[in-house]
């Protein structure tokens, strides 16, 4: 019997079927959001939770706005994604006013840097904020205890989830969550356990009336 030989596109399809099935990150509940908000202290810190959870900004995108991106004047903010693919997105005014008062009382009025966010204290005060900075925002809080599960990740994709529940259609919630491709967005939005069992609970009610089911 000769040998089986597989093509190369043969052996990725298999190797994807082997693939663990991907998990799902759960969104924060609004009682997780208001907990986490209440423990802010910066306005620089309030500012870019907002971004992540009303804007859907990634951790990089937030970094890497400047002043100019945002446009108050317009209502909006540029935004620079993955593979320096720029985007618009409308400015909501309880984000706008967080930035604002962040410019206004806390980001150094010397600072040279054209970066939007920078590190406040110590000898590096006025210099560009790392992404390093950015985590320790999140990691001191899941360390104390106060959310185990927050990270500028899920907060991005619990904007996507609130998104899609709102009923934001797919092409727009590409557009604003900076996808390249939509099968990206459909996989970041799956809904939560708790959704589903939302859903469920609803359909076998109806269900139950409309066969005479009792409970």
């Amino acid at each position: 019997m000769g040998q089986w030989v597989i093509s190369a596109e043969q052996a990725r399809v298999i190797s994807r079927k082997r693939r663990s099935p991907r998990r799902i990150v759960e969104p924060l509940s609004g009682t997780e959001v208001r907990k986490f908000l209440r423990t802010l202290r910066r306005y620089r810190d309030l500012a870019i939770v907002h971004l992540m959870l009303l804007c859907g900004l990634r951790s990089a995108e937030v970094l890497q706005l400047q002043l100019g991106d945002v446009l108050a004047e317009d209502a909006q903010l540029r935004i620079r994604g993955k593979g320096n693919r720029e985007r618009v997105l409308p400015l909501p005014q309880v984000v706008a006013r967080s930035l604002a008062d962040y410019v206004r009382w806390e980001r150094p009025a010397g600072s040279a840097s054209p970066q939007l966010f920078v590190i406040l204290q110590g000898p590096r005060r006025g210099h560009p904020m790392t992404l390093a900075g950015l985590r320790s925002l999140f990691r001191h809080r899941r360390r104390d205890h106060v959310i185990a599960r927050a990270n500028p990740h899920r907060f991005r994709h619990t904007f996507g989830a609130d998104m899609a529940r709102s009923g934001v259609r797919l092409p727009i919630l590409q557009r604003m969550m900076g996808h390249a491709d939509a099968t990206t967005t459909l996989r970041y939005i799956r809904l939560s356990m708790a959704d589903i069992a939302d859903e469920y609970r609803r359909a076998v009610e109806e269900l139950q009336r409309r066969y005479g089911v009792r409970r």
